[in-house]
């Protein structure tokens, strides 16, 4: 009594708010470590560490006598941290003399490895690494494909392996996805292949400290096992569970072609591997991907069913509620519930950042603390950037913290009580409008119906998981029916989906923006969402309008954009003129489903605004050239298609839905010209009597006021002699894209001297088997004084060709996206 009669003294005398300047400073220190971590992953390049212990220190220094200066010691404190979490993996890169070197590696598989059409790909833990006698030292995981006749591999077992390794690297194009950066998140120092050798061995099938990982792996196995087993007429579950009927065998047949089993796995063990691109494009489009993997929905979802039933339990025991409180136990129970199930995803850095999320809140009911919602947002914003500063490079930090945060500033504070229903609508509402500037400047696009789907789906989902994972327990028991069921039930889900994700209304693109629109797109955000008492939220749709109406810079009339995107071994370029587009060859496409039309190209095209393309000029029907045709196709409508060989090309396209009715490939044919808002296209090659392979390359001259690049395909020097004999000077260009990225059979002095470039690009993979550009080619050039510029050390290359004869470039990927884990490798032969 005598406590409470204090406390409201305390209250009537205003003394109660002293706690409030301390739990100020522990807001402001908090928000400052998150920015000194942020600030350390906007750096361009490893910071020395000297200055930033200095300047922790002197800071430190000052705080004990400036009690201000504690925000910034906090901000250093997180700059400082996240360059010690890093130190290991970026101090220490992979040798960029050992590429394509021969070397030997002994370690343990340390992930579940994921088989495809084309091999098996893993992570390995190295323990060492020879390079002949010599030992190798660099940091980070391994990332491995095994490709030919890879045997069963074992989470935890440990090997010796014959590999060929490089560093980190992946295409750099604006739009597309940073490869680089997520094996940066993934811990990777090198990434290879197996080689076919007699070194390659088993060395301890033991799990080693990789325990949970095989436990996991043997999860998965036998979940696998059961439901393909549902196809079968001999293991089928019949009425009983156990013995099959021939409907219940047609029944998991149906379960094991369709999408549920895969979605089984993604849900009980975290292994998405099975769900194929078009399945994951649906719930993309459908703004339902959060429901597949494993992530703080899921874990909240768990904790929650547990914490109700494990207090509802609870309280039915008179001695238990005395030996401690029925809410103390259920959060116990819940973290137990949630540690375990995020154990299934391994741990993953979703999972990570829900669960230390989830223990903040649970241990402070333990404890009996009130904590403040925005207080334990912080707190646990501080908690996984101390376990993991990278965690800030995930988008999925910033739309599960941001998700929260919308929550608890839209709806957070109501007085009003208000109908379940409407508050479950409002909350889907704000989460949909306060995280959609989000998603657009992270993915380029957004659904449209994901507030209207997630308003069922998400409530739906929170009974389907438990039960899957009943289900799922069942099974691996030996009894099947109920995950036959379960699996008919996601089917239909499926199916429902799939049918909402083909209106072409399910989702929106939006190009790249300035920075300044996206800075009023989160200013309108903040307005709408505001409490009601703030007047006039009104201005915030008309900061919102920007997104919708400001469209990306295209060149003035006679001038031409010239992007040659970074696709590997192969080629794609791009030239935009005022109003029109033209594309030049597609990448290629590799075994494993991989394309670079759907994975290069199109959000390089969305990103600068194109809608559709004028002309689609494939040279010839290689696959590193027209590889990436079925992907672009399929999503961006195309007006005219021509090719040196159009017959072979068009066995890609005829179940493509985005081709329109005149874009049947037509020859490219010597002679054919076009002019576009003042600028020249003229192709050169092949003659009437068209040429096969290499050799019926189109070639295409771009001439932009007096400014000219000549794209080449792979012709050979047989052909480079007939265009200088036909053109002579008339080939004369400023840009010249090499042929075939610079092999020996083109390229000849007698082409060099016609064309007289200022530039040669080359357009070739990082470490290329080819050893592309060659030596012989590369000295030619150097000879001829031309500036050499490729793909695998510049990554997207760009120029603005226009009048008078002017060249304004290069602007290199790797240069305007300079980041810490950005490979840079150096120019020459293995750089590209």
């Amino acid at each position: 009594m005598a406590r409470q009669g204090q406390g409201a003294l305390e209250r009537t005398t205003g003394q109660g708010e002293r706690p409030a300047p301390a739990h100020a400073a522990l807001t402001w220190n908090a928000l400052a470590f998150a920015l000194g971590v942020g600030l350390y992953f906007l750096q361009p390049r490893i910071p020395p560490g000297w200055p930033v212990v200095a300047a922790v220190l002197a800071a430190a220094g000052l705080s004990l006598r400036y009690r201000r200066m504690w925000p910034v010691v906090s901000c250093l404190a997180g700059f400082g941290w996240s360059q010690l979490a890093c130190q290991g993996l970026l101090s220490a890169p992979f040798p960029e003399g050992l590429v394509r070197q021969d070397l030997v590696i002994e370690g343990r598989v340390a992930s579940l490895p994921e088989r495809g059409g084309d091999g098996v790909r893993f992570l390995l833990d190295p323990e060492a690494v020879w390079h002949g006698d010599q030992r190798v030292r660099f940091g980070g995981l391994v990332r491995l494909s095994w490709y030919r006749d890879p045997p069963e591999l074992l989470a935890g077992q440990r090997w010796r392996l014959a590999v060929r390794l490089k560093p980190p690297h992946g295409f750099v194009n604006r739009g597309g996805f940073d490869y680089e950066r997520w094996l940066f998140l993934q811990g990777v120092g090198a990434s290879g292949h197996v080689l076919a050798r007699d070194q390659n061995r088993l060395l301890d099938a033991g799990a080693g400290r990789y325990r949970l990982l095989r436990w996991r792996q043997r999860l998965r196995d036998r979940l696998t096992a059961a439901l393909a087993g549902l196809g079968s007429p001999d293991r089928g579950a019949g009425t009983d569970g156990r013995a099959g009927s021939g409907r219940d065998s047609a029944v998991a047949g149906a379960v094991k072609t369709s999408p549920a089993g895969a979605l089984v796995s993604a849900l009980v063990v975290g292994d998405r591997g099975g769900l194929t691109p078009a399945q994951w494009r649906v719930f993309a489009q459908t703004g339902t991907s959060h429901l597949i993997a494993i992530s703080g929905l899921h874990v909240g979802l768990v904790a929650g069913f547990v914490f109700v039933l494990a207090r509802w339990l609870w309280s039915r025991g008179t001695r238990l509620v005395q030996w401690l409180a029925a809410p103390r136990a259920a959060a116990l129970a819940a973290l137990a519930a949630a540690v375990l199930y995020s154990a299934l995803a391994g741990f993953s850095v979703s999972t990570q950042r829900a669960l230390i999320m989830l223990a903040v809140v649970l241990l402070a009911l333990v404890a009996g603390r009130t904590l403040r919602p925005f207080g334990a947002l912080l707190t646990a914003l501080v908690a996984v950037l101390l376990v993991d500063p990278t965690s800030v490079l995930s988008f999925g930090f910033w739309l599960s913290f941001g998700a929260v945060a919308v929550l608890l500033y839209a709806l957070g504070g109501r007085l009003a009580p208000a109908p379940l229903l409407w508050r479950w609508g409002r909350a889907q509402w704000a989460v949909a409008l306060g995280l959609l500037p989000m998603l657009l400047l992270f993915f380029g696009r957004a659904s449209v119906v994901a507030p209207a789907v997630n308003l069922v789906a998400v409530p739906l989902f929170g009974v389907i998981l438990p039960v899957v994972l009943v289900a799922a327990l069942v099974a691996l028991a030996g009894w099947y029916l109920p995950l036959v069921l379960v699996g008919q039930g996601l089917d239909a889900g499926y199916r429902f989906l799939a049918w909402i994700a083909r209106s072409p209304m399910a989702a929106e693109a939006i190009s790249g923006r300035p920075d300044w629109v996206w800075i009023a797109a989160f200013a309108g955000v903040l307005l709408l969402l505001a409490p009601r008492g703030l007047p006039a939220r009104w201005p915030g749709l008309v900061l919102l309008l920007p997104l919708a109406l400001v469209r990306p810079p295209v060149p003035e009339p006679g001038q031409a954009d010239f992007t040659l995107l970074d696709v590997g071994q192969g080629l794609a370029v791009v030239i935009r003129t005022a109003s029109h587009v033209l594309v030049y060859d597609l990448g290629p496409r590799y075994p494993s489903g991989f394309n670079t039309g759907s994975a290069v190209l199109l959000p390089y095209l969305r990103t600068v605004g194109v809608e559709h393309l004028d002309v689609l000029m494939v040279s010839h029907a290689d696959r590193d050239h027209a590889g990436g045709l079925p992907g672009l196709v399929a999503e961006m409508p195309v007006e005219r298609i021509l090719s040196g060989e159009p017959e072979a090309i068009a066995t890609e396209l005829p179940a493509m839905p985005g081709q329109t009715p005149g874009a049947a490939p037509a020859p490219c044919r010597r002679g054919q010209h076009w002019t576009w808002d003042g600028v020249e296209f003229e192709v050169l090659y092949p003659l009437a009597d068209a040429e096969q392979g290499n050799d019926s390359s189109c070639v295409l001259r771009v001439n932009a006021g007096g400014a000219s690049v000549l794209l080449t395909g792979d012709i050979s020097r047989r052909v480079e002699a007939r265009l200088v004999a036909l053109d002579g000077r008339r080939l004369s260009s400023d840009l010249l894209v090499a042929a075939h990225h610079g092999s020996n059979t083109s390229s000849s002095l007698a082409f060099i001297a016609a064309v007289a470039p200022r530039v040669v690009l080359y357009s070739a993979g990082y470490a290329n088997r080819f050893g592309f550009p060659t030596a012989k080619v590369r000295a030619r050039f150097d000879a001829a004084g031309v500036r050499p510029l490729n793909t695998a050390d510049s990554g997207e290359i760009r120029f603005l060709l226009g009048p008078p004869a002017r060249v304004d470039g290069p602007v290199s990927g790797r240069v305007v996206d300079a980041r810490l884990w950005r490979h840079r490798p150096p120019p020459g032969p293995d750089g590209g």
